[in-house]
This record gives structure tokens, C-alpha cells and sequence, in this order.
């Protein structure tokens, strides 16, 4: 359980906190340029908002890390120029802005906060409905025993291919999304031969972006490791992994991410 009173912990949520600060700045900017989109300034943003993301669903924040979820999906689609940033929709980005400060600054409270409204008016933007039939995953470990327990829990869900290192991973990754068979999950182990998890992560996201797929609509990127060091946990989210998992994997935790995800029901 991450102590929300230690120092280095509550030096990343004041981090989180002064992303708002810049995200509403920039959101502002935004919506006074519409269709001009600056895309700088659009990355920054989404960067933002994805770093809060990542650190809340680590800290166990579920609500906060929900609620940002939603609010970097719309951001995707200006960021892919599938929307335009009218006013109204910038205007409900910043209500999800706003009420993200809320719950940053009441923790405890933030767990039974009710965010079902502004959920509900980012997932209108969307227009989307949630969840693929079947999950596509691709498991990147190199320890057996790690392997066969998550394949044999991911299978439950969908279809499981297995990489025991970040280059074969790096390499599946490219081969299905040429083929059209896009992966919506992966679970990628740290420390591994040839090609450590966070290499792979940032070869993946490359590949991403050269198809024209950014990371909020490309594959959710779970990092299962025994590294326990706060740091290197805020250095994978800035690589923009989705979720991070520490050793031995908590099957029911890998559940809860899957469904913010919404990958599953």
C-alpha cells in the first residue's frame, strides 16, 4: 500500500497538481485557436494529463485516475485532428480539469467522489461505446512461473500471445499492427535480456505514432515488475505506460485497470 504522506509520493501529486495549472493555460490557448490546432502545445497537454493518470491509478486513486482516462481520450482525438477544440469542447475539458483539483485536494475523499456527470459529458464527445468483445494481449515476460499465471489469467479475456523480451515484444507489436490485428493490452516486465521493458515501451509508442495512433487510442501498456523504486515508477508513466503492477501480480488489481481501461465489463 503507497503511503500518501510520504515526501516523494506527495512531491508527484503537487507535480500532478501543477500540470493543471498548465493544462487549463493551454486549454484556454486551445479553444481561442479552434481548428488552428498548435500541436505543441496540444502534446503538452495530453502529456499532462496522462502523467496524472498514471501516477493515481498507481497510488490506488481510482477515481481520479478514471476521470483522467476519459478527459485523454478526448484529448486524443484533437491530438489525431479527428476534433476540433470548439469552445464547448474545451469547455467540458476544463470541467474535468476543475473537478480533477477537487479530488487531488481531498484523497480520501476522492475515492467515493461522484464524477459520473463529467464522465458522462466527456464520453458524449467520444461518442463511442466502451470495450472490445474480446481482448488482444500481448505478454512480454521472461520468468516461466510470471508467464504462465498471466496467460493463463489474460486468456480468460481474449486472445494471449507471449514475448519473453522487450525486442520480440518491440517486434510482435509491429508485425500485428501491420497485419491489421492491433493489440489492446499489453503487460510489459522491466527487467529483461536484450531489451528492457522501458525500451520496448518507448519503440512501441513510436511505432504508434508513425501509424498516426497516439498513445491514449493505442494499446494500454501495464507494467509488471519487482521494481519497487518510486522514481523509476514516475519514469515509466512519463514513457507513457498506462498502469504499473508490482511483483507478485495482484490478479484483481490487473482486473480493475483492465475495466478503467475499459477493455473488459
Amino acid at each position: 500500500m503507497i503511503d500518501l504522506g510520504d515526501e516523494l509520493t506527495q512531491d508527484y501529486l503537487d507535480e500532478c497538481r501543477e500540470h493543471l495549472a498548465c493544462v487549463e493555460t493551454d486549454l484556454l490557448a486551445i479553444g481561442n485557436r479552434g481548428a488552428d490546432i498548435e500541436e505543441e502545445r496540444v502534446n503538452r497537454v495530453f502529456r499532462g494529463i496522462h502523467s496524472i493518470k498514471g501516477g493515481a491509478g498507481f497510488f490506488g486513486l481510482v477515481k481520479i485516475a478514471e476521470l483522467a482516462h476519459r478527459a485523454e481520450d478526448v484529448l486524443a482525438l484533437i491530438r489525431s485532428r479527428k476534433m476540433v477544440p470548439t469552445s464547448e469542447n474545451v469547455r467540458v475539458l476544463l470541467g474535468a480539469t476543475d473537478r480533477l483539483r477537487e479530488l487531488l485536494g481531498d484523497l480520501e475523499g476522492s475515492q467515493q467522489a461522484d464524477i459520473a456527470g463529467i464522465v458522462a459529458d466527456l464520453d458524449s464527445l467520444r461518442g463511442q461505446k466502451h470495450g472490445p468483445q474480446r481482448v488482444r494481449a500481448l505478454l512480454v515476460e521472461d520468468d516461466f512461473t510470471s508467464r504462465l499465471v498471466l496467460q493463463t489469467f489474460l486468456n480468460r479475456y481474449g486472445e494471449c500471445h507471449i514475448a519473453v523480451n522487450g525486442r520480440e515484444a518491440v517486434e510482435a507489436f509491429r508485425s500485428a499492427l501491420e497485419h491489421g490485428d492491433r493489440y489492446d493490452l499489453i503487460c510489459m516486465d522491466i527487467m529483461m535480456p536484450e531489451m528492457d521493458g522501458r525500451e520496448a515501451v518507448r519503440q512501441v509508442r513510436s511505432i504508434e505514432e508513425a501509424h498516426g495512433i497516439f498513445s491514449s487510442s493505442g494499446a494500454k501498456i501495464i507494467m509488471t515488475t519487482a521494481v519497487d523504486d518510486l522514481k523509476e515508477i514516475i519514469n515509466c508513466f512519463r514513457e507513457l505506460c498506462d498502469a504499473y503492477l508490482i511483483k507478485p501480480i495482484d490478479l484483481g488489481q490487473l482486473l480493475c485497470h483492465m475495466r478503467c481501461f475499459q477493455l473488459v465489463d
